[in-house]
């Protein structure tokens, strides 16, 4: 609990499932942005050095895209605890206590929240559907986990309970602490 929260007295209070999934939309169209450069810078390395077959070549860039995003989230969740979205959205994430995260945990939280789309990724995959089909499916899929969190206790995301982890409402700058 940072001293302003404990100043005003609060308990961390898990944001709603609204907000999570609006700043899941902003967290999405972000890393579009993220992707593409990457992806560009990627591509024209790729192309330059000849280094990759056309065969290769698309699993080099799902590897580069995915240690890209495991970056971006890396660095802002032990930085401030929140990346741009999660700063409009006015959401954090701590540990289970309250304290900032490690680099490990950071990590560990990124690879956990793999369970929002790797069983409709991977169900997508091996019936070899279409593109829409497997955006769609990964689409429920992130859907009915976020719904899951209903069942948590605390109404936490079931990586961030797996991880040590949760998030919290951060106080609105805007408002004046109440005593």
């Amino acid at each position: 609990m940072t001293s302003r929260e404990a100043a005003q007295g609060g308990e961390l209070q898990a944001p709603s499932l609204r907000r999570r999934l609006a700043c899941l939309l902003y967290e999405a169209l972000l890393l579009f942005g993220v992707t593409l450069v990457s992806g560009f810078v990627g591509t024209l390395v790729l192309k330059i050095t000849g280094a990759a077959t056309a065969t290769s070549y698309h699993v080099i860039m799902q590897i580069v895209g995915v240690a890209v995003w495991g970056l971006y989230f890396v660095w802002f969740w032990t930085r401030r605890g929140q990346t741009l979205p999660m700063q409009t959205w006015r959401i954090k994430v701590v540990t289970a206590t309250g304290a900032p995260l490690t680099v490990t945990r950071a990590a560990l939280r990124f690879a956990a929240c793999a369970l929002w789309i790797a069983p409709a990724y991977l169900l997508a995959k091996l019936n070899h559907w279409s593109a829409t089909t497997e955006l769609t499916a990964v689409g429920i899929g992130i859907v009915v986990y976020a719904l899951l969190s209903r069942l948590h206790p605390q109404r936490q995301f079931w990586h961030d309970a797996l991880c040590g982890t949760r998030l919290v409402t951060t106080p609105d700058p805007r408002r004046p602490a109440t005593t």
